[in-house]
């Protein structure tokens, strides 16, 4: 059996010649009984709040077990966002490459287009340029013919005119 307030208050000694004073070993025992009741109060207390706080740490735990999860869910979503970002970056670059590729195809199309065109305008400034010297040709034969006929008329018409004053 424990000993309890109780128990030390209920305790009666038996008693002997030359014993101890029973008032004396009463008051003591009282004493101890209070002492030992203030021990359990204060046992108690300290139970209830080891219990309080041991909830309340739970609850700590709870909330801290959520914020891992919470820490690693965003870093998984952080990661996740990363690796997307560089997919698409090199999509991006991958598109813009394709593009620059077109651009510089157009570009050297149009510069042979351009270089068939300076081609085909010389020809046809050359062939142009053999008429011209061509038909230049021929007025200056045709006028060359004229200033003859010309001469040859003049010279019959000043024959003429010196028969005519004679």
């Amino acid at each position: 059996m424990g000993v309890t307030p109780l128990v030390i208050k209920q305790k009666e000694f038996s008693t002997r010649f030359r014993g101890f004073d029973v008032q004396e070993v009463d008051a003591f025992l009282e004493e101890v009984a209070r002492e030992l009741e203030s021990q359990e109060a204060a046992l108690e207390n300290f139970r209830q709040e080891n219990h309080r706080l041991n909830l309340e740490n739970q609850g700590y735990r709870k909330r801290e077990e959520s914020m891992k999860n919470a820490m690693i869910q965003s870093q998984k979503v952080l990661d996740q966002m990363k690796d997307n970002a560089e997919k698409t970056a090199q999509v991006t670059i991958a598109n813009a490459e394709v593009e620059a590729e077109k651009i510089l195809n157009q570009a050297h199309k149009r510069l042979s287009q351009l270089h068939s065109d300076i081609t085909e305008l010389k020809r046809q400034r050359i062939q142009l340029e053999m008429q011209i010297s061509s038909v230049l040709e021929s007025h200056s034969k045709l006028l060359e013919m004229t200033k003859e006929e010309n001469k040859a008329a003049d010279e019959s018409d000043t024959g003429l005119k010196f028969i005519r004053r004679a």
